[in-house]
């Protein structure tokens, strides 16, 4: 029992490390693997396939689980279900172990402290694009302008508001302009 419990891990640890794409890439090496050794046949394979699609969770989780308990019960899902989630983990692991050295180094530090202004500036930027196109039609591509008062308002209401209640939350700010933004653009 402990050789096919063993068996079963190391099947769903091969299936879990040898697939990349999530769960619908991971359907034919399941196949493959739970036909083969005899766990299932093809179209109990399908029917847990279906099952594991249609319940929360991970696919791959799913059907090791599923699978893991129908040949063996309880220990059989557990060890399935660490076999198929155990590679993934690992490797994880090992990205955030060497990045972490990574972003010790000097040039990685040095670019990176390139970087961030550069990202800031191109968020700034893209803002400022969006923010132009929507309340001063034209300006950026046209001769004619045409300025969007009401959204220029709610702007300014929704800044003032941010500046005079600190804490306020963003969300609160969109919907209170969204809420002012339908009021106002219905009636006028």
């Amino acid at each position: 029992m402990i050789l096919e419990l063993l068996k079963l891990f190391f099947i769903f640890f091969k299936i879990g490390i040898f697939t990349f794409g999530g769960g619908y890439a991971m359907i034919p090496l399941i196949r493959t693997e739970i036909v083969s050794n005899g766990y299932l046949t093809i179209q109990q394979v399908d029917q847990f396939i279906g099952i594991a699609e249609s319940t929360p969770g991970p696919f791959a989780i799913n059907i090791a689980t599923f699978v893991g308990y129908n040949s063996y019960g309880f220990l059989g899902s557990i060890l399935a279900t660490l076999g198929v989630a155990l590679p993934s983990f690992i490797i994880i692991l090992l990205i955030a172990y060497f990045s972490a050295k990574i972003l010790k180094s000097k040039p990685v530090r040095s670019a990176l402290n390139w970087i961030n202004p550069l990202t800031i500036g191109l968020i700034l930027s893209a803002g400022l694009q969006v923010f132009l196109e929507a309340n001063f039609k034209g300006l950026l591509h046209s001769t004619e302008i045409e300025i969007d008062y009401i959204g220029l308002g709610i702007f300014f209401v929704a800044l003032t508001l941010s500046l005079i209640f600190k804490k306020v939350s963003p969300i609160i700010l969109i919907v209170i302009s969204g809420i002012l933004g339908l009021i106002f653009y219905s009636i006028l």
